[in-house]
């Protein structure tokens, strides 16, 4: 059996940045399932689960909005956090004052969508219970319900937080902007479908106490298209690209 949702979401802003285009940042025209994965892990995760999304409805205008934001040009090394951890080097910090850059994004605004989805075992970490699938739907749907999170939920990029996510028993497709609505069958050419982690989420030394993961990744793509507002993901996945 697959337990599925059906939830709204609702932003100020949202970020699905353009694997082309890092440099400055520039959005797709709507999310991108990854970024909803992630949305929905910062609700409820467990190495036993995992989210697949089937469908996104476009409620509102597509609307971007050009912003400047300060960042961090550099990341703190890794060789460096080590060496300080055993005493031997220089300190692994790092000074925003010096490190600050100013960078363009062209971001979306006044975003809602409804989200469609459903979450599969994977038989990582299985819990001894028969009914562990239906324990996890509780779980999700009791969360969503009370608003609760571990981290906040945001909307492709951290700074744009989800303001308001909720479970629904179905969509109100009569509250699809007519703009959506009078665009018809939209294509929009190949998007990143989701970063795909070559250790598929399994510690590379098998010790989920004390985990060893991979950072190779490649990432998917896929070609959807937006039919009134709606876009199958589910019909489109099945011609990945890689």
């Amino acid at each position: 059996m697959s337990y599925g949702f059906k939830v709204m979401v609702e932003g100020d802003y949202a970020l699905f940045t353009r694997p082309e285009m890092k440099l400055e940042r520039v959005s797709y025209d709507v999310p991108v399932p990854g970024a909803l994965e992630g949305m929905l892990k910062s609700v409820y995760w467990k190495p036993a689960i995992k989210y697949v999304v089937d469908k996104i409805i476009v409620f509102n205008p597509i609307k971007f909005i050009n912003i400047r934001r300060n960042e961090v040009k550099d990341k703190i090394k890794y060789s460096n956090v080590k060496s300080q951890m055993s005493d031997k080097g220089k300190s692994p910090e790092i000074f925003t004052q010096e490190e600050r850059t100013q960078r363009a994004s062209m971001i979306l605004k006044d975003v809602l969508y409804g989200i469609e989805f459903h979450f599969e075992l994977t038989g990582l970490k299985s819990e001894r219970e028969g009914d562990s699938e239906k324990k996890h739907y509780n779980i999700i749907k009791r969360r969503i319900e009370n608003g609760q999170c571990f981290r906040t939920p945001c909307l492709g990029c951290s700074e744009f937080p989800v303001k308001k996510l909720e479970l629904v028993e179905e969509f109100d497709y009569s509250q699809i902007s007519d703009e959506i609505i009078s665009m018809g069958d939209v294509d929009f050419g190949f998007m990143s479908y989701k970063v795909e982690f070559k250790d598929k989420g399994i510690p590379l030394n098998n010790n989920w106490e004390n985990p060893k993961f991979s950072d190779l990744a490649s990432t998917q793509y896929y070609r959807p298209h937006m039919i009134n507002g709606i876009i199958d993901v589910e019909t489109y996945r099945k011609v990945m690209k890689c």
